[in-house]
Parts: C-alpha cells; sequence; structure tokens
C-alpha cells in the first residue's frame, strides 16, 4: 500500500523535530563516534545497493519468462512465469526497509515524496480495472475489488462497484479495446484518493498470471471457506486464471496477429508492465550507486548533527516498516477484519513470503548483513552473489558504544519475530497460507500471524529505544503509518 507523508517525521535539517509522539530532552547522553556512524552508512548502502540490483535481475528474469510464455502459451511456460514473479519478490521484499526515509525509492529529490514506490509494489489492486472480475457480497464486494474513481478512462475515470464489474466485464483494461495498453496508460496508477485503482506494478502483474483467489470449484470464496480454496504449494496454490485466458500467444512472426485479441493484450499489459517495473527498478538502484547523488548525500557526514541526522533515517525505515506498515498495514487489517484483499499478495497467496521477506529486511539493516535471495522458494537464500556478510551494523555500533546490554535485547526481539513469521511460512507451505489464518475461526492470540504482528510492536519499541539512547530527537516510528493499535491485532483498523 502507498502510504503518504510518511518521511515527514525526518526533516532536511541536521537536527530533528518531533512528528507525533514522545521525544527525547535535549539533555539526553549522546553516543556518536563520526568514523563508526560512517561505516554503518556505508554497509547501509552497500546492502540497498546489492538488495536492488538482485531486483533488477529477477525482474528481468521475469521479462524473460513472460516473453516466452506469450510466444508459446502452454501450461509449463505459465508455471515458470509464475515462478520467475515468486523469485522477483524474494529480494524485493527485502528492500521495503529503505523506504519512509525519503531514500529513491520514495523521492528523487531527497525531499519531497515523489518516488517510484507507488508504481512499483502499490496495493490493494484495482483488478476491476485490468480485466473481469468475479463478485460477491463478502471476499470479493464493492469495498474489496471496487474503486472510487480511476484516471485510467475506464467508465468514464468514474467509480467501479462489483455491480457494474459483474454486469460490465468488457468494460476495463483487457476489454476495451479502445485503450491503448502502453506505459502512459500504466503510468495513471493509485491516482484516486483511497489509491485503489492500482494498475501497475508486481501486484498488476501478479493479477494477469495468477487471477483471482477462488474456490476449487472457480466459484468465489465467502469469508468462511478459503480452506477450499487451498491448492498445492507452490504454483498451484492462490488465483485461478485458465490458461484458455492466454491463447493465442504470439512469437512475433505469425502474419494472422489481432492485437485487439484479450489474450494477446494480457499478454501485451504485462509486457508494458513488466518494462516499466525494471525501469522502476532500475532508476532505485542507481540511486545507491556509488557517486549518485543520493548516496552522496546519505553517505556524507562531517558532524554529530549530521550523523543523528542519518542513524535517524535507517532507524525510522526500520521502526516504520516493523509498527506502521508491515504489522499495521500488512497485517493487522487483514487479520482483524478477515479482508482477503488487504492481505499483500492475495492472488498468488504469497504473503507468507512478504511478511518474512520485510521482517528480514530490518534485520539486515540491524545486523549489517545481506544473505541473497532464494530462487529455488524453498526457504533458503541460494543466490549469494552479492551477499554482504562482513558489514559494520547497528549491533556492531552498539557494542562499541557500550551498549550491549541493549544489543542483546533488541537481538531477543528480532529472534521471537523470526520465530513468529517462520511459523506463517510453514503454515503456507502446509496448505494454511496467510488468507485461511485470517479466517474468523482461527482469529486467536495462538495464531502465528497475532504472534508476529505482537513481537514486531515490541521490536519496534526497541528500535526507538535505539533512537534515544543515541540521543536522537523525534519518532521514528511514523504515528501516521497506521491507524492499527498493533499492540492488540483483533483491533479493527479505522482507516
Amino acid at each position: 500500500m502507498k502510504l503518504k507523508h510518511l518521511a515527514a517525521c525526518i526533516t532536511a535539517a541536521t537536527l530533528l523535530t518531533a512528528c507525533g509522539g514522545d521525544s527525547s530532552s535535549d539533555s539526553e547522553t549522546s553516543i556518536i563516534n563520526l568514523p563508526n556512524v560512517q561505516k554503518v552508512l556505508n554497509t547501509n548502502a552497500d546492502i540497498a545497493l546489492a538488495i536492488y540490483s538482485d531486483a533488477v535481475d529477477t525482474a528481468l528474469s521475469l521479462k524473460t519468462a513472460l516473453a516466452t510464455f506469450r510466444a508459446n502459451p502452454t501450461e509449463a511456460n505459465l508455471e515458470a512465469a509464475k515462478k520467475a514473479w515468486l523469485v522477483a519478490r524474494e529480494p524485493y521484499g527485502q528492500s521495503e526497509v529503505y523506504r519512509f526515509r525519503n531514500s529513491p525509492i520514495d523521492s528523487t529529490d531527497y525531499s519531497s515524496e515523489n518516488g517510484p514506490e507507488g508504481d512499483i509494489n502499490a496495493w490493494p489492486l484495482g483488478e476491476a480495472l485490468i480485466d473481469y472480475v468475479k463478485t460477491n457480497d463478502t471476499d470479493f464486494g464493492t469495498d474489496q475489488i471496487g474503486v472510487t474513481a480511476n484516471s485510467a478512462g475506464i467508465k468514464g475515470n468514474g467509480a467501479i462497484d462489483a455491480a457494474h464489474a459483474a454486469a460490465n466485464q468488457a468494460d476495463n483494461i483487457i476489454g476495451n479495446t479502445n485503450v491503448t495498453i502502453n506505459a502512459d496508460l500504466l503510468a495513471n496508477t493509485a491516482t484516486a484518493d483511497d489509491e485503489h485503482d492500482v494498475i501497475a506494478g508486481y501486484h498488476a502483474i501478479e493479477f494477469m498470471l495468477w487471477g483471482q483467489d477462488l474456490n476449487e470449484d472457480n466459484n468465489t470464496t465467502d469469508g468462511t471457506d478459503r480452506g477450499t480454496a487451498v491448492k498445492s504449494y507452490v504454483f498451484n496454490h492462490g488465483g485461478q486464471r485458465p490458461l484458455s485466458d492466454f491463447v493465442p500467444g504470439f512469437d512475433g512472426t505469425t502474419t494472422d496477429y489481432n492485437a485487439n485479441t484479450l489474450s494477446h493484450r494480457r499478454h501485451q499489459f504485462m509486457a508494458v508492465a513488466v518494462d516499466k517495473l525494471i525501469a522502476d527498478l532500475e532508476a532505485v538502484r542507481d540511486g545507491w550507486k556509488a557517486g549518485a547523488t543520493y548516496r552522496t548525500a546519505f553517505t556524507t557526514v562531517t558532524s554529530e548533527a549530521q550523523a543523528k541526522q542519518k542513524l535517524a533515517e535507517i532507524l525510522t525505515g526500520m521502526g516504520t516498516l516493523s509498527e506502521g506498515e508491515l504489522a499495521g498495514e500488512r497485517m493487522q487489517i487483514a487479520f482483524s477484519a478477515n479482508s482477503q484483499e488487504d492481505e499483500h499478495s492475495c492472488f498468488s497467496d504469497n504473503t507468507h513470503r512478504d511478511v518474512w521477506l520485510n521482517a528480514e529486511g530490518v534485520a539486515n539493516s540491524y545486523y549489517g548483513a545481506y544473505a541473497g535471495y532464494d530462487s529455488t522458494l524453498d526457504g533458503t537464500d541460494n543466490v549469494t552473489t552479492r551477499a554482504i556478510t562482513n558489514g559494520y551494523g547497528i549491533d556492531d555500533y552498539l557494542r562499541d558504544a557500550g551498549k550491549a546490554e541493549l544489543a542483546t535485547r533488541v537481538e531477543t526481539a528480532l529472534t521471537t519475530t523470526t520465530t513468529h513469521y517462520t511459523a506463517i511460512d510453514a503454515s503456507a507451505r502446509n496448505g494454511q497460507p496467510f488468507d485461511v489464518l485470517i479466517m474468523a475461526a482461527n482469529q486467536t492470540a495462538n495464531n502465528p500471524v497475532y504472534k508476529t504482528i505482537t513481537a514486531l510492536n515490541t521490536q519496534s519499541a526497541l528500535i526507538a529505544e535505539i533512537a534515544t539512547t543515541l540521543g536522537i530527537s523525534g519518532s521514528i516510528v511514523d504515528p501516521d503509518a497506521s491507524a492499527c493499535d498493533t499492540k492488540d491485532p483483533l483491533a479493527s483498523c479505522d482507516e
């Protein structure tokens, strides 16, 4: 989900001011060692470059898989494209800790929030704007699949509710052959006030490959029977878009090619979407390269005030992702409301990996390490070409500053979080994906989703304590990041 104004808690000045929440007093003792801060910043930037470089590489592999599928639309090539999408998510999920701090994912000028994140990873998707959907009054009603407005030219840029989508299954980007599918079209993403009109990025491609997550009989679920939608992990879980939606394909030579055939339009949509995704990821990656304007600004530290500012940026990404975005927006909203549409990867049933990878990204920043990513989808990182194992992290900084006791408490909290998100992952691999775990019948304090939310809340409080210990003023857990009270995972989130 694209969250606005999250970086407002970090000012461009060298002294931080409070942006909600409690502030530490000016009398707090500062423990700032400029050479060690420099090592933290260099490692943090190196990890970012490695992760975003891996994200670009896996997106390029996704493009290749989609092109192969387009040329020869077989079940095997559809499964290969799905696998390529799942693999592409593995490095990207670890990058989300670089948000909420005006880094290149959220900002192109180190001040305003005009970066490409909303085009890359925004959700929930406006699937009814893109292609046909099935509807009902529960899992696929207006509040789940509807949009309040759009800028894609569908229904006069107006609202689309479930009734309209059901009655007008060709009134969408794929079905309306008067709509030209190109990069300019997909740039009209998340333009409505509620930002539910998302048509670009990872999740647009996900919807095209998987379709809606329906029951095994190809009917809609109703919020109580998602267990009957579970197939087998890895490729046959999630949505049930039929291969026939993509046949015939186009190998570039067929003489009777008709660009307005719906199958061709679906292939074209994915081709445009993946090209835009790659371009956006490349722009973010390049901001972290040596000599780039952003990286130079981020890694330049000549005063204690600058050092505090840069450490605050890292800690804000860690704290806000932990508590506001991951625990709140990505988990509690769906968990407390039993809302399948509000799970992060609802078409592929890959939300368990989103949770794991986001949390892992926080740990990466703390430990100054990056293990690489998982290309086999077995839960073990095996692509280690850009792995960083000898970096200097916040854990090192705290211990060198004589704060080993705090470091130990943070590491205990991170380990607890790992235990619980690993249980979510194991559940999905054993036939209970995230959308089953959040069903009303499963909403208990023993649920690993519940436990992960509370663990992330505890973890974020300790990240805030790091800031206080370092004499950093202001809140590094943005109070406006989420309306959820993550101390109580069953409490509804008033958006």
